[in-house]
């Protein structure tokens, strides 16, 4: 069946950063577009980006980009967030997703 797992979170100060890792199994992987969303504590999740099947077209919202990048390696069927420039209000659960498949999230707190 369908599995996402994240990895990668963890406590980080302000301006540090982080990589995040999903391991995608039970499909297709090169085949879907693949997204980051992500739920602050509180909150509503929203959206963070995007990345075409073929890992050429790259999407982010207006709150991390420039800061975070989307990556994949379709070879490893692995699905990556690059996280830089860490701010209090990246505090939040991360999820990897497609279509209407999601993992578990990993926890990811910025904090000094």
């Amino acid at each position: 069946q369908v599995q996402l797992v994240e990895s990668g979170g963890g406590l980080v100060q302000p301006g540090g950063s982080l990589r995040l890792s999903c391991a995608a199994s039970g499909f297709a992987f090169d085949f879907y577009d693949m997204h980051w969303f992500r739920q602050p504590p509180g909150k509503e999740s929203e959206w963070v980006a995007r990345i075409s099947l073929n890992g050429i077209s790259k999407y982010y919202a207006d709150s991390v980009k420039g800061r975070f990048t989307i990556s994949r390696d379709n070879s490893k069927r692995m699905l990556y967030l690059q996280m830089n420039n860490l701010k209090p209000e990246d505090t939040a659960v991360y999820t990897c997703s497609f279509r209407n498949h999601w993992g578990r999230g990993t926890q990811v707190t910025v904090s000094s």
